[in-house]
């Protein structure tokens, strides 16, 4: 058995080749702070549905979306030479949540933390 399906190896290697044209070769401001995240091919590689966050003091998540949106042709003309596949996998873009459901359940935990050093702290004996 493999360890790999065919479909995660073209996920990985689609993930490194956009995280690379992001970097080197965008030109527009919206996506050039976005990071991929994961990459999600289909078994039968039609679609690939590429999941990116931005950094935390970019607030505009519509504003990237759309960018990735407007840059899809362009994303995929240069994408599709480093994949020498039969189709050119259709590409949609989410932005992945994860992270911001990270941080909120570090926050919580903090705030818990603090409650507790605050409910527990020692009692002077009078």
């Amino acid at each position: 058995m493999k360890p790999f399906s065919r479909a995660e190896r073209v996920a990985g290697h689609i993930q490194r080749v956009l995280s690379t044209i992001l970097i080197k070769e965008t030109g527009d401001p919206r996506i050039a702070t976005a990071t991929i995240t994961r990459v999600h091919v289909t078994a039968d590689l039609r679609l690939a549905r590429v999941y990116f966050t931005v950094h935390p003091e970019t607030n505009d998540r519509q504003a990237v979306v759309e960018g990735f949106r407007n840059a899809k042709t362009f994303l995929k003309r240069r994408l599709a030479p480093e994949l020498t596949l039969r189709y050119m996998p259709e590409l949609e873009f989410f932005y992945d949540e994860t992270f911001d459901q990270a941080a909120r359940i570090n926050q919580i935990l903090k705030a818990l933390q603090q409650n507790d050093a605050v409910d527990h702290s020692p009692v002077d004996p009078e």
